[in-house]
């Protein structure tokens, strides 16, 4: 009878200790396919820009890059961006720009004037928030404007590096943000201590997040 009793125990302790671990990995594991999704939505978006910046290229989209090349004022060139990108997005007036405040993979709060604070703010397919702006820059090699994608809407997290990633428009191709970084930056970037921005680019390359 004691050795039937000390099975028992054993058995007890031995499902404990598994549901135990079941119970530690669930959470991370939960973590990681949410965080796979996301990533995947990006891709889609990615992949979708790039295809709509191979139609404009052959296209000339009623030489609206032309235009856009050519002007100088800020109000005119987003006006033009609004017409280049509307028809690939279905972008519709964002109606949650007071509730909606994007942070950094770090937790920092992205203030008005920074260099990933978008003022202009559009709700597209799947109501993902689709943002960009305009930039100014001399030289003819810079991006013409950037974009940013929270993939998931007005859902949180609402982050750089997690639902939030970007990419650079210029005169001939389109790049992720944080293209042309090294390796050891990016990994830094798309870490608890980091922005978050550069993932844009580290997750289509297969990197994958550092905590």
């Amino acid at each position: 009878m004691k050795e039937k009793h000390f099975w028992k125990i054993e058995y007890t302790i031995t499902l404990l200790v598994i549901f135990s671990v079941i119970a530690l990995m669930l959470p991370t594991s939960i973590k990681s396919t949410l965080q796979a999704d996301l990533t995947t939505r990006w891709s889609d978006c990615y992949n979708k820009l790039s295809y709509m910046r191979d139609v404009i290229a052959k296209h000339e989209q009623e030489n609206l890059l032309s235009k856009l090349k050519r002007t100088k004022n800020r109000d005119e060139r987003e006006k033009i961006i609004t017409l280049i990108i509307k028809p690939y997005f279905r972008l519709n007036e964002c109606k949650y720009l007071k509730k909606y405040h994007p942070k950094y993979l770090n937790g920092g709060k992205i203030l008005k004037g920074d260099n990933f604070y978008f003022s202009e703010l559009f709700t597209g397919d799947n109501n993902i928030i689709v943002g960009f702006k305009n930039i100014t820059e001399n030289d003819p090699n810079s991006a013409m404007f950037m974009m940013m994608f929270d993939v998931n809407g007005i859902l949180p997290p609402n982050t750089w590096g997690k639902d939030i990633f970007g990419a650079k428009i210029y005169d001939g191709k389109v790049e992720p943000l944080g293209k042309g970084l090294p390796l050891n930056v990016l990994k830094n970037d798309c870490s608890v201590t980091g922005s978050g921005v550069s993932c844009s680019y580290y997750y289509l390359i297969g990197g994958s997040f550092n905590e």
